[in-house]
């Protein structure tokens, strides 16, 4: 039995699936609201209601599972929320990793995040680039630096305990749905009427869960692999949104600082009138973008055997599951054209 904690989220909706097909018995830690889900419907998985901050619920859902897929996570670019976002990504992985190791769990992946790596700009981070703690960072990046120093101390006790970095996913069985969702959704109904320069490492969601499922097997414990398919333009990710999509790319393209200084007038207004309702964009991930970070998997490729495929193709089947689900209307969209595992898209890598 292997249990998969955020099974209803992007990466937890795709993992899920990949370990059914491979025959696996799977368990799903819900919240109790998510006990009736698009992301888990039809599928033959056990669902045991709990949340991951509740100790007790967590070691019901972890008690008599060989192996733990830790996907959990509340994902957040803003400056609010640091208790909400504490609680749910430092302590539930306490209470997990706890669990797992009472429950004498074989082996389990800690799903973590590339801003909670370092980086130098000029060059890729690695796993080694340690975190700058004295800079800009959300609550969220601070979270996830702790939820990497959490599965170090669950190591040194003797568990087996790896941590996949995940980039900025991109693919299908986007349920909440995801920022990169919600982008490609206001592009496909043409709502997203400008754009802005920078870039930042993309993931498939096939390829991150590959690296979750390499990680599991081969991943030595108490390491961490960076899990990218590729960095890519924000005019890239609007050149893949035109082809699948069949619409034109947005007029406008605001200049990076123009961004934030206007997602930075919006924050007050927004805490107050929409409090629950996280923006497109905020300060932080124009930030993100302008900084145009990118990954070197050498030492998942090296370790893991990790291969990763191509960002079209996720785009692709992104678009291709948003339509499925009647979320949107499939307009005379152009068909990738590229080779399997190949991406032709325009402008450097």
């Amino acid at each position: 039995m292997i249990l998969v904690t955020g099974a209803s989220g992007h990466l937890g909706a795709n993992l899920v699936r990949r370990l059914l097909a491979d025959g696996h018995e799977v368990r799903a830690l819900v919240r109790p609201r998510e006990t009736v889900v698009e992301a888990l419907a039809g599928l033959p998985v056990r669902r045991v209601v709990g949340d991951v901050r509740d100790p007790a619920a967590v070691a019901a859902a972890v008690d008599g599972c060989e192996s733990v897929h830790h996907c959990a996570a509340r994902v957040s670019t803003t400056a609010r929320g640091h208790r909400g976002v504490h609680a749910v990504n430092v302590l539930g992985t306490r209470n997990v990793l706890d669990a797992a190791r009472r429950c004498g769990v074989r082996r389990i992946v800690v799903t973590g995040s590339f801003s909670a790596t370092g980086w130098e700009p000029g060059r890729p981070a690695t796993e080694r680039d340690l975190h700058y703690p004295f800079g800009a960072h959300t609550p969220y990046t601070r979270s996830k630096v702790l939820v990497e120093h959490e599965c170090c101390k669950a190591a040194a006790q003797g568990l087996e305990v790896v941590v996949a970095v995940s980039t900025a996913i991109v693919g299908p069985h986007d349920y909440v749905p995801s920022r990169m969702g919600r982008a490609l959704l206001d592009f496909a109904h043409g709502r997203l009427r400008a754009c802005l320069p920078g870039g930042f490492e993309f993931v498939s969601a096939q390829d991150i869960v590959q690296g979750h499922l390499l990680a599991m097997e081969r991943g030595v414990p108490g390491h961490k692999y960076l899990l990218s398919t590729g960095f890519r333009t924000v005019d890239q990710m609007m050149d893949l949104y035109a082809r699948v999509t069949g619409r034109r790319k947005p007029p406008l393209r605001l200049p990076a600082p123009l961004m934030e200084a206007l997602a930075r007038l919006a924050e007050g207004p927004r805490a107050v009138l929409a409090p629950h309702r996280e923006a497109r964009f905020t300060p932080a991930a124009v930030r993100f973008l302008r900084s145009e970070r990118r990954a070197d998997c050498s030492l998942a490729r090296e370790v893991l055997g990790y291969r990763p495929t191509g960002i079209a193709t996720a785009v692709e089947q992104a678009y291709r599951c948003f339509v499925d689900r009647g979320l949107v209307e499939r307009r005379g969209a152009r068909p990738y054209a590229g080779r399997p595992g190949r991406v032709a898209e325009p402008g450097p890598r």
